[in-house]
C-alpha cells in the first residue's frame, strides 16, 4: 500500500457516504456505500487471519487509489452509489445491462379516451403504470385480451386528432373509433375502468359488473352489447384459472432470490401483483468479488434506481444492511409507504423460497462452458502449484457415529462437473474406533489399489482435513509407489475464540494444505477456485454422512428384531423386504406378519412391536431402502 492510500485511510470520516476504489489509470473499479466510511473502508484492510472476503485477496493487484464523497444521510448514500455506478460501470459491482427487461403498461388516465401502451420507463406524469411483465410475450398476451374484449383505442394521441375515418380494428370491433364518432367519455370510462381492475388482478369485482352491465343491456333488447359483454365475461373467468393465488394479502409484491456459486450468481426477481403470481426473471452476473450483502444491496438499488416499478411490498432473502433507508427511498419514488422485509415463517417465506429455487434452476439452466471450467481448473493448478491440470478430482471424507459405524465416501469431479456414477461407498475394514488418519490410510490404499490394477487414477486427491490426513494420505500413495497424483487436504472454517467475551466470534478461512508447505494456502473465499474444492468436499461429507446413518439404522434394526426369538438374518430380511419398515410392520395384523415367517413367530414378532412403543428413532426410520443394495457401488 502507497503513502498516499495510507494517509487517505489514516483520515477517512466517520459519516456516511459513497467510497470509489480506483485501479490503474484512475479507473473506477467498485463503488459501494457506508453507514459509517471509516470503518466500512477500513475492513478491507484488515489482515486478520479471519479476513475471509474474496475482494481482500485482489486488491494489492487492483486497487491504486480510493475516493469518499459525505453525504448526510444513508439514504442518500443510496442514491448517489446508483448514479456512480451507472456512470462508471465499475468492474466489480452488479450492473443491469440496460433496460429492456422492464416492460410496463401505461395508461393515462387524465386523457378524455385514454390507450394503453408499452413503456420501458415509468414517469412521474400522474398516469397508472403495471409491470413490470417478465417478457415481451407475456405484455403482447395482455394487450391480446384488452383490445379483444375491452375495446380501448391504440393509435396515438395525433392519429387521434387527424383521422378522418374509422380504421381496421373499428371494422373488426375492437375499437369504438373515439377519433371520427362521437363516443361519450363515460361510455368510454367504463371499459377504462373494467381495463384497470384487470390489471390490478381485482378479475372477481370485475366479473360481478360486467355481468350486472349484461343483464341491463339485455333487458333494454341490446342483445349485441350483452353477447359482447358475456364473452368478456367468459374470457376473464379463463384468465383467472390460469393464475395462481400468492398469498393470503392482495398486494403488489417483489420477491427477489438470490442464488450464488463462487462468483457467479442469479438474482430472480418474482413479481406478485395483487396477490397472484404475475411471474418473474433472472438476472445472471459473473466476475463477482464481493460478499452477497453488498451484491443484493447494489443490485436492489440499481433495479429500482431505474424508474422501474416499485411495489407495495419488497422481500429480500437476507438483510444487506439497514433496511429503514431502502424503505425509505422506495417509498419517495413510489409516494406511499413501501414495506421491505426479510421473512422467516408463513406465506411471505414460502414465496420467498419459490423465488429462490427459481434462481437455483436459471443458475442450473446456464452451465459454465468448458473453456470457463478449464480457466477455473488452470488457475486453481497455478495457485496450488500442481504438477497437472486437475481434470478429474477426487475427494474422500470419512464418517462414524460416537466411533461405530465407521464408513467413507469417494466422490468425483471431471472437469469441474460431479461424476455421480463414478461416486463410491467404504465400509472400514481394519480400523476399530475413532482413527481419522488410519481410517483414511486404509481407505486410500484400497482406493489406489483398484486404481492401479484397472489403470485410472485421479489427477487430484482432495481429503478433508489438516496436515495429519493429509500426511496419512500420502503415506498410502507412498507405500503402494504411486506418483504423478498431486494431493492436498482442505481443512474446514472454524470458530475462533474472541478478544473480548463479548464480541461476536469470528471464522478462520477455508485453508488449503499442499505437501512440502509449512503453512496453508489460503484462497479468496468466494473465488471460483476454492469453490471447486469445497463443493467437492461438502458433497463427499453429505455422502458420507448419509451412508453412516444408513449403516446405523440398518444395524439398529437388525440389533430390535433380533431380540425376538425365532427371528434369525433370513426372517428379519424377509419381514424388512415384504413391509419395507418397522411402522409397517406394528400396523400389520398377526394373519398379515404370518404369511411371511408363520404364525407362531408372527405372534412373537406382534407382541414384541406392541410391547415396545418407546423404541428408538433407528428403528422408527428404518425402511426398505436403508437395506436395499444402494446404486452406488460399495466397498
Amino acid at each position: 500500500m502507497t503513502e498516499a492510500l495510507q494517509a487517505k485511510l489514516a483520515e477517512l470520516p466517520q459519516a456516511p457516504g459513497v467510497y470509489l476504489m480506483k485501479g490503474e489509470g484512475g479507473e473506477v473499479i467498485y463503488v459501494g456505500k457506508a453507514v459509517n466510511l471509516r470503518s466500512r473502508v477500513r475492513s478491507y484492510f484488515t489482515r486478520s487471519s479471519s479476513d475471509n472476503r474474496a475482494f481482500v485477496g485482489v486488491l494489492d493487484r487492483y486497487l491504486t487509489d480510493l475516493e469518499t464523497l459525505v453525504v448526510r444521510t444513508e439514504k442518500e448514500a443510496l442514491l448517489l452509489e446508483n448514479e456512480l455506478i451507472k456512470k462508471h460501470k465499475p468492474r466489480f459491482n452488479v450492473a443491469l445491462r440496460d433496460d429492456k427487461n422492464f416492460l410496463c403498461l401505461r395508461i393515462d388516465t387524465t386523457h378524455p379516451y385514454p390507450r394503453l401502451e408499452t413503456v420501458r420507463r415509468i414517469a412521474k406524469d400522474g398516469a397508472r403504470y403495471f409491470g413490470p411483465y417478465a417478457s415481451a410475450g407475456s405484455i403482447r398476451e395482455t394487450l391480446r385480451v384488452v383490445n379483444k374484449y375491452f375495446q380501448l383505442r391504440t393509435c396515438t394521441d395525433y392519429v387521434l386528432e387527424k383521422r378522418k375515418r374509422p380504421c381496421l380494428l373499428y371494422q373488426i370491433g375492437r375499437c369504438p373509433a373515439p377519433c371520427v364518432h362521437p363516443i361519450s367519455s363515460q361510455s368510454y370510462q367504463q371499459n377504462v375502468d373494467a381495463v384497470l381492475l384487470f390489471l390490478e388482478g381485482k378479475c372477481e369485482p370485475l366479473i360481478a359488473s360486467l355481468r350486472q352491465r349484461m343483464k341491463g343491456a339485455a333487458s333494454k333488447l341490446e342483445f349485441e352489447e350483452a353477447a359482447r359483454l358475456r364473452d368478456q365475461t367468459i374470457a376473464l373467468e379463463r384468465s383467472m384459472e390460469r393464475q395462481t393465488v400468492a398469498g393470503v394479502e392482495p398486494v403488489d409484491q417483489d420477491v427477489f432470490g438470490f442464488y450464488r456459486e463462487a462468483e457467479r450468481l442469479v438474482i430472480y426477481a418474482f413479481y406478485v401483483r395483487g396477490g397472484r403470481m404475475a411471474g418473474g426473471q433472472a438476472f445472471h452476473f459473473s466476475g463477482q468479488q464481493f460478499p452477497d450483502a453488498e451484491l443484493l444491496e447494489s443490485f436492489v438499488n440499481l433495479y429500482y434506481g431505474d424508474n422501474n416499478f416499485v411495489p407495495k411490498e419488497v422481500l429480500l432473502p437476507f438483510a444487506p444492511g439497514p433496511l429503514d433507508a431502502l424503505s425509505a427511498l422506495l417509498s419517495e419514488n413510489k409516494g406511499e409507504k413501501v414495506r421491505v422485509s426479510v421473512p422467516q415463517r408463513g406465506d411471505k417465506a414460502a414465496l420467498l423460497a419459490t423465488a429462490t429455487q427459481n434462481a437455483q434452476r436459471a443458475f442450473s439452466e446456464r452451465k459454465q462452458t468448458r473453456e470457463e471450467a478449464q480457466d477455473v481448473l488452470k488457475r486453481l493448478q497455478d495457485k496450488l502449484g500442481l504438477s497437472k491440470l486437475p481434470r478429474r478430482i477426487e475427494c474422500f471424507d470419512i464418517s462414524h457415529f460416537q466411533g461405530s459405524a465407521l464408513v467413507a465416501s469417494q466422490v468425483v469431479a471431471v472437469d469441474g462437473e460431479a461424476e455421480r456414477s463414478a461416486y463410491r461407498k467404504f465400509h472400514l475394514k481394519t480400523v476399530a474406533g475413532n482413527d481419522d488418519f488410519k481410517s483414511m490410510y486404509e481407505i486410500l490404499s484400497r482406493r489406489l489399489k483398484r486404481g492401479l490394477a484397472e489403470g485410472e487414477l485421479p489427477d487430484l486427491i482432495v481429503v478433508d482435513g489438516g496436515k495429519g490426513q493429509l500426511a496419512s494420505a500420502h503415506a498410502a500413495m507412498r507405500d503402494l509407489n504411486v506418483s504423478g497424483i498431486d494431493l492436498v487436504g482442505l481443512a474446514k472454517s472454524r470458530e475462533l475464540e474472541a478478544v473480548h467475551p463479548d464480541d461476536e466470534a469470528e471464522r478462520s478461512p477455508e485453508r488449503v494444505f499442499v505437501l512440502g508447505r509449512k503453512d496453508p494456502i489460503v484462497l479468496p473465499q468466494t473465488s471460483p477456485e476454492l469453490f471447486v474444492l469445497t463443493r467437492l468436499r461438502d458433497e463427499a461429507h453429505r455422502f458420507a454422512i448419509a451412508f453412516q446413518r444408513k449403516v446405523k439404522r440398518k444395524r439398529g434394526l437388525w440389533s430390535e428384531l433380533s431380540q425376538v426369538p425365532g427371528v434369525g438374518e433370513g426372517r428379519r430380511r424377509a419381514l424388512l423386504t415384504q413391509f419395507g419398515s418397522v411402522k409397517a410392520m406394528r400396523s400389520a395384523s398377526i394373519e398379515a406378519l404370518s404369511e411371511t415367517v408363520g404364525p407362531a413367530v408372527a405372534e412373537r414378532i406382534y407382541a414384541f412391536l406392541h410391547s415396545h412403543d418407546g423404541q428408538t428413532d433407528a428403528v422408527r426410520e428404518a425402511s426398505l431402502e436403508d437395506a436395499a443394495p444402494s446404486s452406488e457401488p460399495v466397498s
